[in-house]
This record gives C-alpha cells, sequence and structure tokens, in this order.
C-alpha cells in the first residue's frame, strides 16, 4: 500500500492512546555515516532543515517536536538530524522551494519517503510518522497527501460557511458584474473576499471581480475624477452623482489592489483618478477631509445635465455644495484608501497628504481618554465607527512606513474600543452612550457590519502585538456573530473574510535593515507594492530595539534583506525586488492551513 493511500486513516491512528514514554528527542548530526547507522539500526531518517530567524521553526521546537508521543515515535524508529539551512548551503539549495521549516523523511539507503514544507502540528507529525513506520514505500504525492488543510474554519460550522458562501455567490450578477441586482456599485466586503480568492488563483473570483472593476469604471467622473455613489436600473450607466468619501476611499483602496494583483494600467487610472478628486475637491486647507459633494448643482440644473459638461462649463454654472464636516470617521476612510495607493505607486505626494490628514484627527479629534469623537461636538458620541476607521489607518500608516508611533497609536484606538464599546452580552455596541434612554433606545445598537470590522482589526492588533487580549475581542466579536441571535438574512461575506483572516497567518513580510538605506527602502517599497489583501508588514532597524511582536529572530546579514513567511512557510532571506517577489509568488502556491479556534 503506497503513503498517500493511508492518510485517510493516519488521524484515526494518532487518536489512540500511545505506549511511547515521554521523551525529549535526541538530535543526530547529519554526516557521512548517518546512513549506514540507519541501515544498521533499521532505522528511518527525519531531516528538519530549519533557519535561526524562522518563526515557524520555532513554533515546531516549542510544539511538535516537545510533544512526547512524536519524540517517542522518533526514539523507537527514526534518526533524527537538525541542520541550520543556512550553515548548510548544500542542503538548503536541494530542498530550498520547500521553505522552511522543512521535513525531509528518508528511508535508511537515502530515498526521499516524505518531503513537508512549513510547520507540522503534532497530529500531523505522528500521523506521518506512524504512517511510514507501517508503510515505507514512497508515492508520487506523499508531501502533499501529509500537507493536510482543515476545512473547518476558526468560529463558523461547516453549514454557516456553507450558507454564506452560497449567498455571495448567488448575489453576483453574471450578465453585467456586481453584487446585487438593481442599484450597480462595489459591495465592499463582496470585492474584498473576491480579491481574495482571486489572490488564490480561483478562476471564476478573478473573473468576478475584474468583470466588477471594469464595469465600474463607468461610475468614475471623467472630467474631475471621483466615484458618483451607484448607478440604477440594473445599469452601470445611469449613476446618481453624489459623491461620498466612503465610495471614494473604499474605490481608491480596491482599484489600487487590483493594479497590485494585475497590473492592468486602467485600475491604476482609476485610482489616480479618484485621488485627484479628493485631494482637488475634498481636502481642506487644514489638511483633513470633507464629508461628499452633492448630487446637483441646483433645482433648475440637475445633476445628468450638469455632470454632461466639461470643466468649463461645469465651473461657470458652479460648484455642487460640499459639505464640509470633518469627521474623523470619513479621515480615516480616506487614509487608508491613499495608502493603498501609496504602496502600489510610492508616491511620496499621497503619503504626505494621508499623514497631514492623519496628525489633524490626532490633534483635533482625539478623546482625552484614547478613541476620537466624531465631530467638533458630537451627539450621543463617542461613536465606535470613528475610533475603528482610525485605528485601522494608523495600522495602515504603520505598514507603510514602519513609523511604529502609527502602531502605538493603533493600540491606543483598539484599547479604547475594549473598553468603550464592548458589550459583555455580546459583541460591541456603535456609540458609548445612548443619548435617549427609552423604549429600543435604552440601549446603543450593535450593527453586524461594526462587528465584522473589529474582529478583523483587533486580529490584526493581535498579529502585529502577539498580544492575546487583542485576539479575544476578536474573538468576542466573532462569537456574537456566529450565535443564534444573529440571522444572515443577506451575503455577509464580510464574515467569512473574518472567520478566515482570524484561522490562518497573514502573509507576512519584514524588511531588516536601516530606515535611512537605500536598499532598504527599496525593499520596503517593493514589499509595499506586492499584492496580499492580508498583510502583516513590518521594518526593522536594529537601532530600534525588537520589533512590538517578536515571534521572529532575525539576523543581520551585513546588508539589507527582505523575510517572507506565509502559510506556516517561512524562505530564503531576499535582497532585491526581483528576489522578495518571485519568493511570496512561490510561497503564495501553497494552501494556507487553518488554525484551530481559541
Amino acid at each position: 500500500m503506497k503513503i498517500h493511500r493511508v492518510v485517510a486513516f493516519a488521524f484515526a491512528i494518532c487518536a489512540a492512546s500511545s505506549s511511547f514514554a515521554a521523551e525529549s528527542v535526541k538530535w543526530n548530526d547529519w554526516g557521512d555515516d548517518l546512513f549506514s547507522r540507519a541501515a544498521a539500526e533499521k532505522r528511518f531518517v527525519v531531516l528538519d532543515l530549519e533557519a535561526v530567524w524562522c518563526h515557524w521553526c520555532h513554533v515546531m521546537e516549542k510544539t511538535t517536536y516537545a510533544d512526547p508521543e512524536v519524540a517517542g515515535l522518533l526514539a523507537s524508529r527514526y534518526l533524527a538530524v537538525r541542520v541550520d539551512q543556512d550553515a548548510n548551503p548544500d542542503l538548503s539549495s536541494r530542498y530550498g522551494d520547500w521553505g522552511w521549516p522543512a521535513t525531509i523523511v528518508f528511508g535508511p539507503d537515502g530515498t526521499e519517503i516524505a518531503k513537508i514544507r512549513g510547520y507540522i502540528e503534532p497530529a500531523r507529525m505522528r500521523a506521518l510518522l506512524k504512517a511510514v513506520i507501517d508503510d515505507p514505500s514512497p508515492g508520487p504525492s506523499v508531501g502533499e497527501a501529509f500537507e493536510i488543510k482543515p476545512s473547518a474554519s476558526a468560529f463558523l460550522t461547516r453549514e454557516q460557511r456553507a450558507g454564506l458562501i452560497k449567498n455571495y455567490d448567488e448575489s453576483y450578477e453574471d450578465k453585467i458584474g456586481g453584487w446585487g441586482d438593481r442599484q450597480k456599485y462595489i459591495d465592499a466586503d463582496s470585492m474584498d473576499y473576491g480579491i481574495s480568492r482571486a489572490e488564490a488563483g480561483d478562476t471564476v473570483s478573478i473573473k468576478r471581480t475584474r468583470q466588477t472593476l471594469d464595469a465600474a469604471i463607468k461610475l468614475v467622473d471623467p472630467v474631475w475624477g471621483g466615484v458618483f455613489q451607484y448607478s440604477e436600473a440594473g445599469s452601470w450607466t445611469r449613476p446618481h452623482f453624489e459623491k461620498i468619501m466612503s465610495f471614494q476611499a473604499q474605490y481608491l483602496r480596491h482599484y489600487s489592489q487590483a493594479y497590485a494583483l494585475w497590473k492592468d494600467p486602467k485600475y491604476l487610472a482609476a485610482a489616480r483618478d479618484i485621488e485627484r478628486y479628493m485631494a482637488s475637491f475634498l481636502l481642506s486647507p487644514e489638511g483633513a477631509f470633507y464629508v461628499s459633494q452633492d448630487a446637483d448643482l441646483d433645482h433648475d440644473h440637475d445633476g445628468h445635465e450638469y455632470y454632461a459638461l466639461d470643466d468649463a462649463g461645469r465651473r461657470k454654472l458652479g460648484l455642487p455644495r460640499i459639505d464640509k464636516q470633518l469627521y474623523a470617521r470619513e479621515n480615516g476612510w480616506a487614509i487608508s484608501g491613499l495608502i493603498a495607493l501609496y504602496n502600489v505607486t510610492n508616491d511620496p505626494k499621497v503619503l504626505a497628504i494621508a499623514e497631514r490628514s492623519a496628525k489633524w484627527v490626532s490633534d483635533n479629534r482625539a478623546l482625552p481618554e484614547a478613541g476620537f469623537r466624531h465631530g467638533d461636538k458630537d451627539r450621543g458620541g463617542p461613536f465606535l465607527g470613528d475610533t475603528l476607521a482610525m485605528g485601522q489607518a494608523f495600522l495602515d500608516l504603520y505598514a507603510a512606513t514602519g513609523n511604529r508611533d502609527w502602531l502605538t497609536a493603533a493600540a491606543r484606538a483598539g484599547d479604547f474600543i475594549s473598553s468603550a464599546f464592548r458589550d459583555e452580552a455580546g459583541g460591541f455596541l456603535a456609540s458609548k452612550a445612548s443619548e435617549i434612554k427609552i423604549g429600543v433606545f435604552a440601549k446603543p445598537a450593535r450593527q453586524i457590519d461594526d462587528q465584522i470590522l473589529v474582529a478583523r482589526f483587533m486580529n490584526l492588533l493581535n498579529r502585529y502585538f502577539g498580544n492575546d487580549a487583542y485576539r479575544e475581542q476578536a474573538s468576542h466579536a466573532m462569537r456574537y456573530l456566529t450565535s443564534a441571535s444573529v440571522e444572515m438574512l443577506r451575503p455577509l461575506p464580510g464574515v467569512l473574510l473574518a472567520d478566515e483572516e482570524l484561522a490562518i497567518e497573514p502573509t507576512h513580510m519584514t524588511i531588516v535593515g536601516p530606515k535611512d538605506e537605500p536598499r532598504a527602502r527599496a525593499l520596503h517599497a517593493s514589499a509595499r507594492a506586492l499584492p496580499a489583501r492580508y498583510k502583516r508588514l513590518e521594518w526593522l532597524d536594529l537601532r530600534e530595539g525588537k520589533l512590538p511582536n517578536p515571534d521572529v529572530e532575525y539576523p543581520d546579514l551585513g546588508e539589507p534583506a527582505a523575510f517572507a513567511c506565509s502559510n506556516r512557510i517561512c524562505s530564503f532571506p531576499s535582497f532585491n525586488a526581483e528576489e522578495l517577489q518571485a519568493t511570496v509568488k512561490q510561497m503564495a502556491k501553497v494552501k494556507p492551513s487553518r488554525a484551530s479556534p481559541n
């Protein structure tokens, strides 16, 4: 029986009680006599190829090789060898495509029986070791056979997940694109989920996201730029002409991410047109962003007539009214959209606008106890949405610049959300307190979309800080979303996104090098431009000390380098943009394993 045929019952074997005594793994040296010893003692050889800077190597050492049953199996029938791949180029060059850690099982004659890249949980390792003992004949897909990818979500049941995917797929309009029937616009969570699936190579999602993005370009004002709110009557060519910040920021982010993924110049042109409008019409002299611009000039000139004119014709009649309120939430959205454009263009002017907006909000909308007001004077606030949008903006600024002050600001936002808006009965409240305390107004509302955003934001904070308290806040939001009290009567792809992000590690890229060193700056720019919707990007300048979450120990190689970890795998260091791009592309070929819920 080939080894790949025993995978189906391998986990049943691991569940059985073990007779092996608890003991630590005895590591052997890699040398000329290794396989002669293995033949004489009738043992298999397990090679653990690691790197001192490899996060998942350390995790595997602390969990898998510390497991008593794994240690017992290795002691009974194996010679275990641990090798630093950096110190052994002969082995790293042979198995480098596997990423780190790499686990290779050999027969005593040097035959490769199994090759698995990335982190292996104790249960999978036990299954592998037992299966090799039962049947050492190598199969054609041994490595893939044991790279088991559990289908379980972090919080969703199988039925819930299947139902959400079904609703998402059925809500798509195949003929003209977009999710939904009558009003045509890009739904933010639907596009995020579609891009996520497209990044993984799903051909249906690639078709849908590109069809929708191509169609929605019709909503971009060809004269002034910016996007109209939506188009009616099941068509992309009958727009309502309001220009609202939420749509500007969202479309700016999506077209920038689409350009990163497909390098189609029309997506970059659309993003540039939106940024041009925001900077020309919605940016205040103080550096913060206004809220919106009316659809119509006045009762005598509706939008269809007005927006058919060229720039001179429009200005001759006058400008539709701009709502010049300065809200923290809208500025947070704008900052995140601008950073997405900066990531793919490296345009310092775009970053400067985003940073100036963030500074204005921090100076003029911050509350004494942390968090943010909505406007100059709040009625019924503070509100969850303002601190949440600014917290995400701070995370985006940190990834784009490596400036740890932005990460500290994001943490303060997360801490304020935890203390001010958490409802112990479930989920997070939309406001800290209810202004009117009678009837349905006695308690602030809980919005489903808010829970999704909180779960995703807190999860990222946990990734950046390694703080389980943030993970618990994300879990609190997800428990509410998946509870029986929440009826998912509409497509909610954001729930799928949040659930997946809590279940898997983000693509983690770290630039190691001085922030004033040109080669390090070039590597950081390359990392920012790489397509990864779910990304953790950091810049380690050793002069600043360890990163806030030092879960990976990076070596000083004497020159700037980029390290990438994804899907429980860590790569070789990259020293230029081409190497980094090839590394991330190679690592993305492996579907992510899902973590167990906490």
